[in-house]
């Protein structure tokens, strides 16, 4: 028994360290002439000076992953809206896969708390993107998901007529999480260097 529950956790562990970021590296000119003093300028200095930056954003997304488990309620190009917090749905069998029908009987457990460790189950409305995709199954309203999710920043959507609505966004996919948090980060920076909040 302990040599299988040592065995699950090297392999889980494996798994976590070994995915990889895929974030493009730019080779803007505007960004290499403007290099702060003691980072190298060029395209091999610029992937130096991002590596900590990325590895950074990377920690904090593991740190702050959700379990996202809830009812989808609205299907858009970019991503579901998802109202978290269905704990039924992390009863066996249902938790075997990442899509659950929306026929199966399950609800929101009310008064639910989100917790801050890794891993807690996300509580609320989200937006979750980078969820695996496939021909036989795809998510309508109404169905149920239950995916890990790493915090993404945040995302704007129009429920209904002109009405719009600021939700967290999750990614399925830890290296997606890292590039949108990179270029969120980045996109900021020219802006707060202005004095815009």
């Amino acid at each position: 028994m302990l040599i299988s529950v040592t065995a699950v956790f090297l392999f889980t562990a494996m798994l976590v360290w070994g995915q990889t970021n895929n974030v493009a590296v730019t080779n803007h000119p505007a960004e290499i002439a403007e290099a702060p003093a003691g980072e190298v300028a060029g395209p091999a200095g610029q992937s130096r000076a991002r590596v900590p930056a990325l590895e950074a954003i990377r920690a904090d997304c593991i740190q702050k992953r959700r379990m996202v488990c809830g009812r989808i309620l609205q299907v858009l190009p970019e991503g579901l809206v998802v109202e978290s917090g269905y704990l039924d749905l992390l009863q066996r069998p249902l938790g075997r896969s990442w899509l659950v029908t929306g026929t199966v009987l399950a609800g929101r457990t009310p008064n639910l708390v989100e917790g801050k460790e890794p891993g807690a189950v996300c509580a609320g409305l989200v937006f979750l993107t980078d969820y695996p995709k496939s021909r036989r199954t795809k998510p309508k309203p109404f169905d149920y998901v239950i995916l890990t999710g790493y915090p993404a920043g945040q995302y704007t959507y129009t429920p209904v007529g002109t009405l719009q609505r600021t939700v967290r966004r999750f990614s399925a996919s830890l290296s997606a999480a890292v590039s949108l948090n990179y270029l969120a980060g980045t996109n900021a920076a020219p802006a707060r260097a202005a004095g815009v909040k």
